[in-house]
């Protein structure tokens, strides 16, 4: 089948590798620009990119697909029997939705109509889910509101992260979308429930700062759903720290404000929360510092019982 892939960071790999490896013809990848990265600013390629570079594929990169008659006709030129998007991170126009016979294929990281957005994998572990997935869409000119040709479900396991989950599904989607493809004439579309529908906006900065009100089972949900990016944050001594990893632990402490540290040893620091709850730091990073266990930072600061983060 001859294909047109839009896609444009880590997560798209696994899709396109897979199309691929069975045999499909990526007739074109369209990507992101290449856009400052890392403490320098350097200008880094999006890694979709480089993967087409390193396998010789034919690659265009568009500021404004919407606008880009550059991009339509090169689409047009190549004639690809259906278009793949995954993560691509631009709203693509009708002209190029509807172009292909078998029009335009979408992976989406959530149990749709559940989390239609920019970041369903953050805010299902945010919400508390236990379970999430995959599914596959018919795109339409609407967010995330495509006819579903296929879906998978799993469960959310104790503790993972937000960038474990979306690359454990980045290779459940990559499976699914090689099925979808082999039974695309016979697959019956269905339309989302519309009512039944949540969103996952996109994430800022400002999000990722702790409140230590919250219970630590709270807090425990925000610095996995935030890492890598926007990072779960606090303060100590006003100098910024990202706190990596970490876990709500039972209420062995007596209770004290808020923030305040509770305990330090070889596995970290005990932080007291909200209703009087205990949130183990595992790990962290300070601010403009590499990441090192609490236990580390706490040996390198002087950081005792009675010190208090926020």
């Amino acid at each position: 089948m001859k294909i047109v892939f839009f896609g444009s960071p880590a997560i798209a790999l696994p899709a396109l590798n897979s199309l691929i490896q069975v045999g499909h013809e990526i007739k074109l990848v369209i990507t992101q620009p290449d856009r400052p990265a890392g403490r320098g600013k350097k200008l880094t390629s999006p890694p979709v990119k480089v993967f087409a570079q390193n396998h010789g594929l034919p690659c265009l990169q568009s500021e404004k697909i919407k606008r880009d008659d550059k991009v339509l006709e090169a689409i047009k030129q190549a004639g690809p029997d259906v278009n793949v998007v995954v993560a691509y991170g631009q709203i693509i126009p009708a002209s190029i939705i509807y172009f292909p016979p078998l029009k335009t294929l979408n992976i989406h990281f959530s149990l749709l109509p559940r989390y239609r957005g920019a970041a369903p994998v953050e805010w299902a572990i945010l919400s508390g889910e236990t379970t999430t997935g995959v599914t596959i869409i018919e795109l339409n000119e609407k967010m995330d509101e495509g006819p579903i040709l296929a879906q998978k479900e799993v469960g959310i396991l104790p503790g993972e992260n937000a960038h474990e989950l979306e690359i454990r599904l980045s290779y459940l989607g990559a499976e699914l979308l090689i099925d979808t493809l082999a039974r695309i004439n016979e697959i019956r579309r269905i339309d989302q429930d519309h009512e039944q529908a949540s969103y996952a906006p996109k994430l800022t900065k400002d999000q990722g700062k702790i409140d230590w009100q919250e219970s630590a089972g709270a807090i425990d949900l925000k610095v996995r759903a935030f890492f890598p990016w926007p990072g779960a944050y606090s303060f100590f001594h006003g100098q910024k720290v990202e706190i990596l990893s970490g876990q709500a632990i039972p209420g062995t402490f007596s209770a004290s404000s808020p923030g305040e540290i509770l305990h330090v040893d070889k596995s970290g620091l005990y932080i007291s929360c909200g209703q009087n709850t205990t949130y183990l730091i595992e790990k962290i990073k300070p601010q403009s510092k590499k990441e090192m266990s609490a236990y580390a930072f706490s040996l390198s600061g002087k950081i005792k019982s009675g010190t208090k983060l926020g």
